[in-house]
């Protein structure tokens, strides 16, 4: 299916959204929205927090969160950009609750049916993303993964076009530098 995406294991697939903006935002068409990016919001979450549950716990939160300001929403905004950025703030949250407790990000979702090549890379890579700074994570993973440009990332988290190019290429180059020195250089692509 040409305008499907897909998200982390465990994760259906989903399309691409509707409108860009919504003129009023009802309690039924907030649902039909939260249905439509749910799966998106749980790809951030998961990505950024490193566990199944407590991805699920952030999305919850942040779209209740949306639910009692649906009022408030304004459709000079995007949806995406509302919700992306509800998410984005409660996963900050949640990191700075554990940098307090001094607990770490999990490697959960690792499937036993994997080839261990693949179960390798697949710890390699989460501990390579432990190596970028919470905010470049958070854009690396709304870009690549979500597929959103850089106005949106700016609009999301408040900061400049600029900021944005510059924390993405400065979390490509740690991530690039923590892969190589696992030992993984790109050539098996």
């Amino acid at each position: 299916m040409a305008g499907t995406i897909t998200g982390p294991p465990g994760v259906p697939p989903f399309s691409r959204p509707g409108p860009y903006t919504v003129s009023g935002m009802d309690e039924r068409t907030f649902e039909r929205r939260a249905e439509e990016y749910a799966g998106r919001l749980y790809a951030v979450a998961y990505r950024m927090l490193g566990h199944r549950a407590d991805a699920e716990d952030a999305v919850q939160r942040a779209l209740l969160k949306c639910f009692a300001a649906r009022a408030s929403y304004s459709p000079r905004w995007a949806v995406s950009t509302w919700l992306y950025r509800a998410v984005a703030n409660v996963c900050i949250d949640e990191l700075r609750r554990r940098k307090v407790r001094g607990e770490r990000v999990g490697l959960e979702g690792i499937r036993s049916e994997s080839s261990s090549g693949r179960i390798g890379q697949s710890l390699d890579l989460t501990r390579a993303l432990d190596r970028v700074p919470r905010e470049a994570r958070l854009l690396l993973a709304l870009h690549y993964v979500n597929g959103l440009g850089f106005r949106e990332l700016a609009a999301i988290r408040g900061i400049s076009v600029n900021t944005v190019k510059s924390q993405l290429a400065r979390g490509k180059s740690i991530l690039k530098q923590a892969l190589r020195a696992g030992g993984h250089d790109g050539s098996d692509r």
